[in-house]
């Protein structure tokens, strides 16, 4: 079918830029590839040799290296960078392979889900679908991945079109303690198409590991925004006030503060609020759910803070328990002494009202 255009234009066709492959070969011919070595000067018997100069010797290179890899199948562009640009990642980099290592930045998450699921969404963001998804292996492998362009448009007939097909491997590896994990990637296939005509292509492992560092890249840029949202989050969801309630059971029976978050929440906003009213963080062990306290004054500073009434809890060290609930979004907060003790319920009473209201004022986000 006849594209419509203008009858001055009827006959123009618009040739477009090179191709793919062109791009990554030098411009000429081969002839250099078949260029020998020219031979030394015959210098006559009783002569004396001259001076030749070593500044365009061609160093010999290691048997490693393919010398096959000359004249079309020598890709001139320049390599590839890999950059680690999420937060808690750096680059390992070894001659067999390429691994982002990635560090946890929030101990509630797990850290292998975290990288599953940063994988996955970036795979759904850019219509990539999967034919491999094994979180217990830790591989996630793609579908083909399809790119092209149009490098030749005539105002007749079809353009002609450059497609690129790539499938990809990711290896997901995490280790057992779950604060650090690796990500590695590999090229599992690669097509190109000229007007729908598959293209021999020779792939080197330099080609190879640029299509890779590529693919990396924008997966781990994309944990950066990822990371950097959710941290955001965390800090607006720390930044929330508390509300703690007192429980006075009896007499015979120990007050508490019954906190209205989780424990880890909890346990930070503590960490912030305890100094503030006096009472210095000796020690702290968040697995024990423990803080070692110590009150250095006690009636004139407290009555400073909250007003002429006096603090009747005496200055000296103290125990603060952090106990979870049946509701994880609940934490006990038990007061002891320093031989562990509970505290008399008028104590826990008197401190509640002085707690409450910094434990429930907002804080600004950072």
């Amino acid at each position: 079918m006849f594209k419509k255009v203008t009858p001055l234009l009827l006959i123009t066709t618009l040739a477009a830029c090179s191709t793919p492959i062109d791009r990554r070969q030098a411009n000429g011919n081969e002839e250099y590839a078949q260029t020998q070595s020219a031979a030394l000067l015959k210098i006559p018997s009783g002569l004396k040799q001259p001076n030749y100069s070593k500044e365009f010797d061609i160093p010999n290179v290691s048997n490693k290296v393919d010398t096959t890899i000359v004249g079309k199948r020598l890709d001139i562009r320049p390599p590839l960078q890999i950059i680690a640009m999420a937060e808690g990642t750096h680059v390992e980099e070894s001659s067999n392979n390429i691994k982002i290592i990635i560090e946890s930045v929030d101990n509630s998450t797990d850290l292998k889900q975290e990288i599953f699921n940063v994988i996955n969404s970036y795979l759904a963001k850019n219509n990539i679908a999967k034919r491999t998804d094994n979180f217990e292996t830790g591989v996630v492998e793609t579908d083909w991945i399809e790119s092209q362009d149009v490098l030749e448009t005539s105002w007749f007939g079809n353009d002609k079109v450059y497609l690129l097909r790539q499938r990809y491997q990711f290896d997901i590896n995490v280790k057992p303690h779950g604060r650090t994990g690796d990500v590695a990637i590999s090229l599992v296939e690669h097509e190109e198409y000229y007007d729908e005509d598959l293209q021999d292509i020779f792939l080197t492992g330099d080609d190879k590991r640029r299509y890779t560092i590529d693919m990396l890249n924008n997966t781990v840029s994309y944990m950066g925004v990822e990371r950097e949202r959710a941290l955001q989050a965390a800090r607006i969801e720390q930044s929330l006030g508390i509300d703690i309630d007192l429980v006075e059971p009896g007499a015979e029976a120990e007050s508490y503060w019954l906190a209205k978050a989780s424990f880890s929440k909890t346990w930070d906003r503590l960490r912030i609020v305890l100094p503030e009213l006096g009472l210095d963080v000796i020690d702290m062990d968040t697995s024990k759910g423990l803080f070692y306290l110590n009150l250095e004054e006690s009636g004139g500073f407290w009555s400073s803070l909250w007003g002429e009434e006096k603090l009747t809890l005496e200055k000296g060290s103290y125990r603060l328990l952090l106990r979870t609930t049946d509701n994880k979004d609940e934490t006990k907060i038990l007061f002891h002494d320093i031989t562990d003790e509970p505290l008399k319920n008028e104590a826990i009473a008197e401190v509640y009202k002085r707690l409450y209201q910094a434990m429930k004022e907002e804080r600004k986000v950072l």
